[in-house]
């Protein structure tokens, strides 16, 4: 069965975002008043064939774990959903609608 995992990483509430800062002073120099605060994140999309669920879930959290964000600075949160199968039996390729 093939999955799509869907991932977030962004750095931790106590580490300093000096990009979101930038892009916060972008946003109020473009007249956007009002914006508190602005944090940087990365977003992954991530096919993958598993039997399960659970276990396309448990691959993915390893996989963040150990390359995708750094414990140390940074968190993440994922979803796990079945990819949709195209009009010949295929799985579409991330990313494609």
């Amino acid at each position: 069965m093939t999955y799509i995992g869907r991932v977030t990483v962004t750095l931790k509430r106590t580490v300093m975002d000096p990009q979101g800062s930038a892009v916060k002073s972008g946003l109020a120099s473009m007249g956007y008043a009002g914006v508190r605060e602005v944090r940087v994140g990365k977003y992954l999309e991530i096919s993958l064939e598993a039997p399960t669920a659970q276990e396309a879930a448990s691959r993915i959290d390893e996989m963040c774990r150990r390359l995708l964000a750094n414990p140390v600075i940074e968190e993440y949160s994922f979803e796990v959903e079945e990819a949709e199968a195209d009009s010949d039996g295929r799985p579409p390729e991330v990313g494609e609608p």
